[in-house]
């Protein structure tokens, strides 16, 4: 598919969702295939560390480090996963509800 990246490394690849919910709506992609949070293991320790610094790099270059944003990962059908390749969803750009507490 068409994508508009906005990051890349030789571990992670990020680009704007194709059906944003937001403004500014990220997916944060390993480029190993990893299918959902349930499938992560040790050997995957620094894929996650790399995942987790990489998302306030974008959320700033996407300017919204500073006014907020929420980061999103589904996990298996009830927790909606629909692609089972393992993806963070970085949101903002608007005030988002907060239905979490």
């Amino acid at each position: 598919l068409p994508s508009s990246i906005v990051y890349e490394d030789d571990l992670i690849l990020g680009f704007k969702d194709i059906e944003p919910q937001a403004p500014v709506h990220v997916l944060l992609i390993p480029k190993i295939h990893v299918s959902s949070l349930n499938d992560l293991g040790k050997e995957h320790g620094e894929l996650i560390a790399r995942l987790t610094s990489v998302i306030p790099q974008v959320a700033e270059k996407m300017g919204v480090k500073d006014s907020g944003y929420r980061v999103v990962v589904n996990c298996g059908e009830d927790g909606g996963q629909t692609v089972f390749h393992l993806h963070y969803h970085i949101l903002g750009g608007r005030a988002l509800e907060n239905q979490f507490g």
